[in-house]
């Protein structure tokens, strides 16, 4: 038999162009000088090296075509139907390895009734760092918190691909609310949540073992201390409100809030009498790199709800001593509500210790309810702060985050999408200290985005995938022992 190699170079162009999505490349009949209008926006992004393909789609369009080019070479064209863009993993992953610290830019054409042989838009670029992310996130799924549900629980997600696991739900704590989940170094095998209602406690995760902690303070917001043997925690007596009226539904406030530590070798809860009163309202810790420092946010006690519009938080610092396990007695105003403005929440400090990340709103302590609510950022050094305002979306909530281990990426959660659901947004910190266009958490099925009516909850960053023990259950069928496994 006489191999033709003219028919199996056909053959094996037919089957690229296949599986890129193309039967038959087309050629649009006319041009626009404008870029599309796709969703998710990933037009001007900054991605690190090793995300997810960013598909994407376009509203009422029957055909669509996308050619990605590297300095000026065609790399792949994709085509798809419902104008959804559904980029192959391996050719992607190529793509983002040669455009490393570079570009990819994208030609879309697009064909449907107004535009029935199509139109070919203006190019964009996806700008690729050589900065890698963390591996994995964690995030709990739940729907909007006035709600009543019947299901929720902490998932995790593979930067890298779509693939999503959970890591418990309220299956596994026979109801109880879960949330407030926290990682020693952002290990994946040293993790703590808290479960509510009957049975609850604190669970803890280490290398593959679980058990439950029932500590006398009400432990709320963790903050694992670099080190790992100390964990602070707020303590807080929370309540909320509803409106008839307005955008905003409800306020969620403390009446009271204090700051305790957890030695996590000795078994006990440790406390400061400075931090542990009635006359201020300390919450949301987060401990400086070094371990050196924590920082919180804190307030005047108001009487609540009436005068929740007068509750305005700072964040402070104060210093900590590893060794004693005692705070220090410098305590430092970092951030000054009465003369600069808001109330303060969520701070969080940059891996190199440069700059602290916090939510600021007009008033109260949970931001995630205020539309006004915007990520901001200062320099610790002088205290001078960064324009990161390409960050924040005007008309809708920007509230918790955090830093990836590198100090490139910041992962934040937004309503911007649609003012009711948050979502996971990503945006890169160059070396320069430049904030970039955020995008969002990239899906399979770009349409997931506002299909899957669940809201993101308390991001945070991973090293690796998080392997429950099955036997998690157990921890909450006994009320008074501390079961391990």
């Amino acid at each position: 038999m006489k191999f033709n190699l003219t028919l199996f170079t056909t053959l094996l162009l037919t089957v690229c162009i296949s599986l890129s999505g193309c039967s038959r490349i087309r050629k649009a009949a006319r041009t626009a000088d404008v870029q599309p209008d796709i969703f998710p926006d990933y037009i001007g992004v900054t991605v690190p090296v090793n995300i997810a393909p960013l598909n994407f789609m376009m509203e009422g369009v029957e055909h669509i075509q996308a050619v990605f080019r590297i300095d000026g070479k065609e790399q792949t064209v994709v085509c798809g139907n419902e104008g959804v863009v559904d980029i192959p993993l391996d050719e992607w992953r190529d793509m983002m390895s040669k455009a490393a610290g570079s570009k990819i830019d994208v030609e879309v054409s697009a064909w449907n009734d107004a535009n029935p042989d199509g139109i070919r838009y203006k190019a964009f670029a996806i700008n690729v760092s050589k900065d890698e992310i963390d591996p994995w996130i964690a995030y709990r799924l739940i729907e909007p918190g006035y709600e009543a549900w019947r299901y929720m629980g902490i998932y995790q997600r593979e930067l890298s691909s779509y693939d999503e696991f959970e890591i418990v739900s309220n299956k596994t704590t026979k109801s109880a609310c879960v949330n407030c989940h926290h990682f020693d170094n952002r290990s994946a095998k040293r993790m703590l949540f808290h479960a509510r209602g009957k049975n609850g406690g604190t669970i803890f995760l280490e290398n593959g073992t679980t058990r439950k902690v029932k500590p006398e303070a009400k432990t709320v917001y963790p903050a694992w201390h670099p080190e790992g043997r100390y964990i602070a925690f707020s303590s807080n007596d929370t309540h909320q409100v509803f409106f008839g009226e307005g955008r905003q539904v409800l306020e969620v406030f403390d009446y009271s809030s204090d700051l305790v530590l957890y030695d996590t070798k000795e078994n006990k809860v440790i406390t400061d009498p400075r931090f542990n009163g009635e006359e201020f309202m300390e919450t949301f810790p987060s401990w400086s790199p070094d371990g050196k420092w924590l920082y919180f946010s804190s307030a005047a006690s108001k009487k609540m709800p009436d005068e929740r519009k007068d509750l305005h938080y700072d964040i402070l610092r104060v210093e900590f001593d590893i060794k004693s396990g005692k705070m220090g007695e410098n305590v430092d105003t970092v951030y000054n509500a009465k003369t600069q403005g808001g109330s303060a929440s969520f701070p969080r400090i940059s891996p190199d210790g440069k700059y602290l990340l916090y939510t600021l709103a007009e008033y109260g302590t949970f931001p995630i309810w205020h539309n006004e609510a915007d990520l901001r950022m200062m320099r610790l050094d002088t205290g001078e702060n960064v324009d990161i305002s390409v960050w924040n979306d005007k008309e809708n909530t920007e509230s918790y985050h955090s830093w990836s281990k590198n100090g490139r990426w910041v992962m934040f959660s937004s309503r911007r999408l649609d003012g009711r659901y948050t979502r996971l947004f990503i945006a890169c910190l160059d070396k320069n200290g430049k904030p970039c266009k955020p995008f969002l958490l990239p899906q399979k099925d770009p349409r997931q985005n506002t299909l899957r009516l669940k809201s993101y909850n308390i991001p945070e960053f991973m090293d690796g995938r998080v392997e429950m023990p099955d036997n998690t259950v157990e921890l909450f069928k006994c009320e008074d022992k501390i079961i391990k496994r």
